[in-house]
């Protein structure tokens, strides 16, 4: 893993929340609604604005809770891209791994070719929080689609509906819950709004 440093003779990046300290709270708070809550729908609505291809709900996630502590990986498309990685480095302060077992967290964009998540680490069953959680930008969220999720925080069933995604996604969650107590935690994003995914939660459909 190396610590990747913003490059001097780039643009200075975006600005990101207006109070850092309230604006990394409030989205800690929102997240932390959204993890308690699988499957529930929460507005994160503390960013103006985000360089692409990070949406707004991903960046206001990272400038939240990835740090100094918290390798970060991420897929081709973000890594390749200047200032969304300059953007990261300047706010987060975080070191930037090219292997993703390494990584606390995970960057991907590219949630149709996501099928599987072997390469992220599940943790062990001795320290299940060294897993990965995996931020996953997809295309649309809605409370009333094909999906019934069950499980901790779900008080009998839940429905989902998430566009972006393939059916070996869904085949790779089903796996993952049968690792608890290891397995990754996912958050899906859109725009302003996420869904929490954690290891412990049931999907079907």
């Amino acid at each position: 893993m190396e610590t990747v440093h913003m490059d001097p003779s780039s643009v200075i990046p975006m600005t990101g929340f207006d109070d850092p300290v309230q604006g990394s709270q409030r989205v800690f708070r929102q997240v932390l609604d959204a993890m308690s809550h699988p499957g529930k729908i929460v507005r994160i609505q503390d960013l103006d604005d985000a360089p692409q291809p990070l949406n707004k709900s991903t960046a206001a996630i990272c400038l939240s809770l990835v740090d100094f502590e918290t390798p970060l990986w991420a897929d081709s498309e973000i890594a390749s891209n200047g200032e969304a990685m300059n953007y990261l480095r300047f706010h987060c302060g975080c070191p930037v791994t090219q292997d993703p077992m390494e990584a606390r967290t995970a960057l991907i964009s590219d949630a149709a070719a996501l099928t599987g998540f072997s390469r992220f680490s599940p943790g062990t069953d001795e320290r299940p929080e060294m897993s990965t959680t995996l931020i996953v930008q997809v295309n649309a969220l809605t409370q009333d689609g094909g999906l019934t999720l069950s499980g901790p925080g779900i008080e009998t069933t839940r429905t989902l509906g998430v566009d972006g995604v393939s059916s070996a996604f869904w085949d790779a969650v089903r796996a993952n819950n049968a690792l608890f107590p290891r397995g990754v935690d996912l958050i899906l994003s859109v725009d302003e709004h996420i869904v929490c995914l954690p290891r412990t939660t049931q999907v079907e459909g």
